[in-house]
């Protein structure tokens, strides 16, 4: 095999045409056998193969700077890069991260997972260089719909003003993570059928030289047209046509599905394991599917990933119009779903917490200054949530919940999640966002509330006395699990709480819990520092009656980490909280 001989990009540039087809078909071969045991970005990388060859045959990294946009298409630059190990051998699997890591290699530049940001990146890389008077190349990938993301055009948009060299790789699949929508991807469809001539061209009218791969996925045209921009003075976009999955029929005809692959069976391309019970995501396509039959303004938006929701191609062709796909742009679907409520439609915009993130200006600006009442479904919020770096989602409550206006509710149960959806749609008072459970479908065996308008007023579910536990969202099964215990190991009888409101606090209960509570206990899915918590903490303040335990996620960058190690550093067990309460005591 050539991939064993592999130990740096200078190793890629000895090898003849011939061995460069034979080496991609090799690191084709290992994607598709590591993802179908492990999972991972799957079509991407696999269309992306044939150009990482080209890129490290004709530049020198690391001298050469080369940033990849969401680096989920990296899995060959790490092969080609000294890290071939994680794909030879399945005992390796774990030894590298799903995106560039510059702790793992000098060839990766920065750590990314959020999209459209390399051209910005890379044009800071150049402008630097210009500074220092160097001469190296720097080259910006860009792909899988990121050119939708505003800080893609604005990046483009500098970059086409650079005295000097930048390139930028436009990885073009015709694909986001589904299909691409915004007129920018009509004329990228255009460029494509006209062989790079057609006149409406995006990034000459940013500025930039163009050049034209009709097959991205062929080796020589691909050296070919990296050798003619290298070393060139002016900043440069190479527009490259590959094919999503390359290699694996399955996924050429299923791109959408395939974008991220759990383990498979390779001959049959069926999961290795099915899921099953219930998920949110299914249930809450059917719930907002139902809304929109019934009433026409009801509509549903998403920023690129609409599956969050449950919308599959099927679901999307039933909404029809009711379904927005924005592309990559989620400062776009927060400011287009409070437009849509200002007209009087019933907006709402499913996000990921990560990426909701990145809407902080247009929630409190374009959102809550106008009290406009967006519904916003902020999914994967929690310590289960997704647990790569770039995507970590526990967050979101010191970001939400201090916006004046917006109300943030955490259900506990699956009725009350879809009670509080029901209510934020049909109302017209308030912004709301909903933290959608990530502890699994877990049914309520208690009523829960269907008007949520009277607002920041807890819900007791269990009155005791001398402790009480608050137990926000996804953990209030863990405060159940404390006040069993805390009866079961000293004889405590403690009040148990659900919160409701992760914006605010029942300053009422509060007060009356201190009468006959010495310790209250606050348990939150997120950041400890600036939580909710901390806000009950401060309510208390100086009042010696009452001594509170908070309890939450240290605030710390964690990737790959495990769910159940990290309850455990932040004494987040139901065995450990009893300890700590009967300590108090």
């Amino acid at each position: 095999m050539y991939i064993e001989r592999i130990n740096s990009p200078a190793d890629v540039r000895k090898l003849d045409e011939t061995a460069l087809t034979a080496l991609a078909a090799e690191i084709r071969t290992l994607l598709i056998q590591k993802l179908s045991v492990h999972g991972g970005h799957f079509g991407p990388n696999l269309g992306f193969v044939e150009a990482t060859i080209a890129l490290h045959y004709v530049f020198s990294s690391p001298v050469d700077k080369i940033v990849f946009d969401v680096s989920h298409q990296t899995y060959a630059h790490k092969m080609l890069t000294g890290r071939k190990e994680a794909w030879l051998s399945e005992a390796h699997y774990d030894d590298v991260t799903g995106f560039t890591n510059p702790a793992e290699s000098e060839h990766d530049l920065f750590t990314i997972g959020h999209t459209s940001t390399a051209v910005s990146l890379a044009a800071g890389l150049a402008k630097a260089r210009d500074l220092a008077g160097g001469t190296e190349n720097v080259i910006a990938v860009i792909g899988d719909g990121s050119l939708s993301g505003g800080e893609a055009l604005e990046g483009l948009n500098v970059a086409g003003e650079l005295d000097g060299n930048c390139i930028i790789v436009v990885n073009d699949n015709d694909m986001s993570i589904a299909e691409n929508h915004g007129g920018m991807y009509r004329t990228l469809r255009e460029l494509r059928e006209s062989g790079g001539t057609s006149p409406n061209n995006l990034f000459k009218a940013m500025g930039l030289d163009y050049r034209f791969v009709r097959d991205g996925n062929d080796i020589a045209s691909l050296i070919a047209a990296f050798r003619a921009v290298k070393d060139s003075k002016t900043p440069v976009a190479v527009h490259i046509v590959t094919q999503k999955g390359k290699g694996y029929k399955i996924a050429e005809e299923n791109r959408e599905s395939w974008h991220f692959s759990a383990p498979f069976d390779i001959a049959t391309g069926k999961p290795k394991s099915a899921r099953g019970g219930e998920s949110y995501g299914s249930l809450t396509a059917d719930f907002l599917l139902k809304k929109m039959q019934a009433d026409p303004r009801v509509a549903v938006l998403t920023a690129g990933t609409p599956t969050v929701l449950g919308f599959t191609k099927a679901n999307r062709d039933k909404a029809g119009a009711q379904f927005i796909d924005v592309g990559i742009a989620e400062e776009t679907a927060t400011a287009m779903a409070s437009g849509l409520a200002k007209r009087g439609a019933k907006p709402v915009f499913g996000v990921y917490s990560t990426f909701f993130q990145r809407c902080y200006d247009q929630v409190q600006q374009d959102v809550c200054i106008n009290g406009t009442a967006a519904t916003f479904v902020v999914c994967a919020a929690s310590v289960w949530g997704m647990s790569d770096v770039t995507h970590i989602g526990y967050y979101d409550i010191q970001m939400l919940a201090h916006i004046p206006g917006l109300v943030y509710l955490a259900p506990t149960s699956c009725e009350e999640y879809f009670a509080m959806l029901d209510w934020a749609i049909e109302q017209d008072r308030f912004p709301v966002a909903i933290r959608q459970p990530s502890n699994g479908v877990l049914h309520a065996n208690r009523p829960v509330r269907r008007d949520y308008g009277t607002l920041n007023t807890f819900q007791t579910e269990r009155q005791g006395s001398t402790v009480a536990v608050l137990a926000l969202g996804d953990f209030f099964p863990l405060g159940e699990q404390v006040v069993a215990r805390l009866k079961s190991d000293a004889q405590i009888d403690a009040t148990l709480v659900n919160p409701v409101y992760a914006s605010g606090i029942d300053t009422a209960a509060l007060t009356e819990l201190a009468k006959n509570h010495r310790v209250v206990v606050t348990l939150e899915d997120g950041i400890l520092a600036g939580g909710w918590g901390q806000t009950v903490a401060a309510f208390y303040g100086a009042d010696t009656r009452v001594k509170v335990l908070s309890y939450g996620l240290k605030k710390e960058f964690l990737d790959g980490y495990n769910a159940n190690d990290v309850l455990r550093d932040n004494r987040l067990t139901a065995e450990q909280i009893t300890e700590d309460v009967q300590n108090a005591l």
